[in-house]
């Protein structure tokens, strides 16, 4: 039997995830949280990859003692359509995750589309500037990782308004401090990890004013 040679994972934080609250996604999370008002027992959240969405919807488990359908989109429209008429019938919440809603998702089965039209839709959107602040120190924090207010301003100010791109740039600084042999990050090493790999969204800022 051959033996790979597989990477260790790199140690994260103990402590449980955290879902951070914001403009973009309050709206969801209140809804969530009193799904008994719900008009019927199904939900839909949508949101972008990386949005917390599924661990939204672990809340929503936790919390409810209902069931979860993830990648809905993805979904036999059969199993869906049958599903969504036993959590009525049950009277037992039921929660779809899916990239887009409707008319972005594309649903043939006319019984399905109109159970899904009557189902509150639940949206977690880009993230606002101040959500993109408190993702980045929790990233870093998550990784153990000293980061100072001059960097996540300078992050922030340069940053995609994705969660994919907050993540993404995360993992690359922290692949450049674990190449440096440090913990505490500064700009310059914000700047080597990003510059040449298309997360700054202004390179004109790029003027070497910024010497942290």
């Amino acid at each position: 039997m051959q033996q790979l040679d597989l990477p260790l994972p790199k140690p994260v934080s103990v402590r449980p995830e955290e879902f951070l609250v914001g403009p973009s996604n309050a709206q969801a999370v209140h809804a969530i949280e009193h799904w008994a008002t719900w008009p019927v027992m199904t939900a839909l959240l949508v949101g972008p990859r990386k949005s917390g969405r599924s661990l939204l919807a672990r809340a929503f488990l936790a919390t409810s003692g209902g069931t979860v359908i993830d990648d809905a989109h993805r979904s036999s429209e059969a199993e869906l359509f049958h599903a969504w008429n036993r959590a009525q019938a049950e009277h037992r919440p039921q929660l779809l995750v899916a990239d887009h809603a409707p008319p972005g998702w594309t649903i043939r089965l006319p019984d399905l589309k109109s159970r899904i039209a009557a189902s509150p839709h639940l949206m977690i959107d880009h993230p606002d500037d101040v959500l993109v602040g408190d993702l980045l120190r929790y990233l870093f924090e998550r990784r153990d990782l000293d980061v100072r207010d001059d960097v996540i301003g300078w992050l922030d100010r340069r940053l995609e308004r994705t969660h994919l791109a907050v993540l993404r740039a995360v993992e690359r600084i922290e692949e450049e401090a674990d190449r440096r042999r440090v913990r505490r990050l500064s700009i310059p090493i914000a700047r080597a990890a990003l510059g040449g790999g298309g997360f700054i969204i202004d390179p004109s800022q790029e003027d070497g004013r910024d010497c942290g």
